[in-house]
């Protein structure tokens, strides 16, 4: 506990509470689903004024993309990773014997209850300065990070973020001989119209779809 304390920049005051916040509710007792639940509305809040200070160009769908990947289980959890907190959850003999050290799941509740408990320990403002070490770079050049993604993985990470269902793909058309076929795939998403996409496999023809209603949604003011 020291060690992770060295790594993330802050030392508490309360020790129990950063022992509640590493307990998983396997283990009974008092556990981090509650901190969970806070620190994940501060970690939003945190991400999102960040992106609106320093994202001037961006516009209301692709903030909620980056916002999306900033915040998402498998950034929180390399973070984890990268901190070795895995080594120091405390977890059930169950989530012990199947690895839950080790899942991202566990180890981004993790993150967030940490940021709730430095929250509580120390204040709004030790919380936001947690937040901006831990996600350092990533934050710092978030649309250069979004724009690696796909076009299918950016719309899905889109949807999430504003608590939408996912998008669904169907293939319209199929064309031309066995080793040269041309997909036609249309993607719905239940707002405004279906888009479609075109291309030499189905995976290619629904990166089309996608990225089609990607510009299609960003067209549209939010």
């Amino acid at each position: 506990m020291r060690r992770l304390q060295r790594r993330i920049g802050y030392e508490f005051h309360d020790q129990d509470l950063l022992e509640r916040a590493l307990t998983h509710r396997s283990l009974g007792g008092r556990n981090n689903e509650r901190l969970e639940f806070l620190g994940d509305a501060i970690l939003g809040f945190e991400v999102a004024d960040s992106l609106f200070r320093s994202v001037d160009d961006a516009n209301e769908g692709q903030l909620s993309r980056m916002r999306a990947h900033l915040v998402k289980r498998e950034t929180l959890a390399g973070i984890a990773r990268e901190l070795d907190l895995g080594d120091i959850l405390r977890l059930g003999p169950g989530e012990l014997r199947s690895g839950g050290q080790t899942r991202d799941s566990i180890l981004a509740d993790a993150m967030e209850a940490i940021i709730a408990a430095v929250y509580i320990d120390g204040g709004l403002d030790q919380a936001r300065e947690l937040i901006r070490r831990l996600l350092g770079e990533r934050l710092a050049q978030p649309s250069a990070e979004t724009e690696r993604k796909d076009p299918k993985t950016r719309l899905q990470e889109h949807l999430q973020a504003i608590g939408r269902a996912l998008p669904q793909y169907e293939v319209l058309e199929v064309a031309g001989d066995q080793h040269e076929q041309t997909f036609t795939v249309s993607c719905a998403i239940g707002l405004g119209p279906d888009t479609q996409g075109i291309g030499p496999s189905r995976r290619k023809a629904e990166q089309a779809a996608a990225r089609a209603m990607l510009a299609q949604i960003e067209a549209v003011p939010q």
